[in-house]
C-alpha cells in the first residue's frame, strides 16, 4: 500500500476534530475485528491511551496515525477527508454487527422494581457490616451495574449513574429509597463510623430473587465479596480509577459504553479470547 503523508499534525487538525479521528479508528478497528488491546500492541501504545484517542479525549501524532494506517490498511489522504467513510465488500456482517453495537448501547431505562431488588439484595448481604452506609451502598450498585453490562453486553437495573467527587452516584436514588421507606420495605438510620455522620439502610423484607436471573445474581456477589468490606475511602478511590469514570465531566451522566475501554484491574471481560479464531 502505498501512503502520502500529510505536512505536520497541525495540518491534520485543522480537519478533522480529535472527536472525528477517534470515531473513524473505532470504525476501522471493529470492520477489522480487532479488540482494543490487540491493536494498541501492534501501534505500540497502551490500550488506556488507544481508549482515549477513540472517545477523541486524546490527539494523534503523525507517527501513531502512520502507524495505525499500516495496521488498519487506510489512506491518510482518504482517512482525513471530510467525505470519507468506513466502506466493506463481503465483510457486510461486520458493518451490521457495529449498527447492533450502536444499538445495545442507548440510554439505559431504569427497570425500577428490578433496582428496588437488587438494592434489598444487596442490603440483606451487607447491611450488617458497620462500613455499609450509603457511599459503599452507591459503588456496590454502580460496579453491579457496569460489570454485568460490559460482560453480558445488557443492562441489569438500567441506572443511569453521575460523576460526583465522592464517585459514581445512582439518580433518582432519593426517590426510590424514599418510596420504599414509605411501604417499609427500607429504613433509614443516622449514625457514626469511626467519628463520621454515616446514613445507613436496614432491608424490611426480603429480595423477590425470581426477578433476578442467575448471571445478573452472580456478577452482584462478586461485586459484594470483592468489596463490600471495604472502606468509603477506599472504595471511592477505587472507582475514581475506573474508566467510565475517569473519561466522564463532573456532573455529567456516565455513559455504560466506557466499560468497554477499561484497563485491568477494572475489566470484568477476557477481550484477547474473543478475537482469537
Amino acid at each position: 500500500m502505498r501512503i502520502r503523508i500529510m505536512k505536520n499534525q497541525t495540518e491534520m487538525n485543522t480537519k478533522l476534530s480529535k472527536k472525528q479521528i477517534g470515531q473513524r479508528v473505532t470504525e476501522l478497528r471493529k470492520m477489522k475485528g480487532l479488540s482494543q488491546e490487540d491493536l494498541a500492541k501492534s501501534v505500540k501504545i497502551s490500550r488506556s491511551s488507544l481508549a482515549q484517542i477513540e472517545l477523541g479525549n486524546r490527539g494523534v501524532d503523525i507517527l501513531e496515525l502512520q502507524k495505525l494506517s499500516l495496521k488498519l490498511e487506510f489512506s491518510l489522504d482518504e482517512f482525513m477527508s471530510k467525505d470519507f467513510n468506513v466502506t466493506q465488500d463481503v465483510e457486510g456482517k461486520i458493518e451490521s454487527k457495529s449498527k447492533e453495537d450502536n444499538e445495545r448501547i442507548s440510554v439505559p431505562t431504569l427497570q425500577v422494581n428490578k433496582f428496588k431488588n437488587v438494592l434489598l439484595y444487596i442490603l440483606e448481604r451487607c447491611a450488617g457490616k458497620p462500613n455499609v452506609g450509603e457511599t459503599v451502598l452507591y459503588k456496590l450498585l454502580y460496579f453491579s451495574d457496569f460489570n454485568y453490562y460490559e460482560l453480558y453486553e445488557e443492562h441489569l437495573t438500567g441506572a443511569k449513574y453521575r460523576k460526583l467527587p465522592f464517585g459514581p452516584v445512582p439518580q433518582k436514588l432519593d426517590t426510590i429509597i424514599n418510596q420504599m421507606i414509605d411501604k417499609e420495605q427500607l429504613q433509614r438510620v443516622k449514625t457514626e463510623y469511626h467519628g463520621y455522620p454515616q446514613t445507613r439502610y436496614l432491608p424490611l423484607e426480603k429480595a423477590d430473587l425470581t426477578e433476578l436471573k442467575a448471571s445478573e445474581k452472580e456478577i452482584i456477589d462478586r461485586v459484594i465479596e470483592q468489596m463490600s468490606d471495604w472502606s468509603a475511602s477506599a472504595i471511592s478511590n477505587y472507582s475514581h480509577k475506573d474508566m467510565p469514570w475517569l473519561a466522564s465531566k463532573d456532573g455529567e451522566e456516565i455513559n455504560y459504553e466506557l466499560a468497554f475501554y477499561r484497563d485491568t484491574p477494572f475489566s470484568v471481560r477476557n477481550y484477547g479470547e474473543e478475537n482469537e479464531e
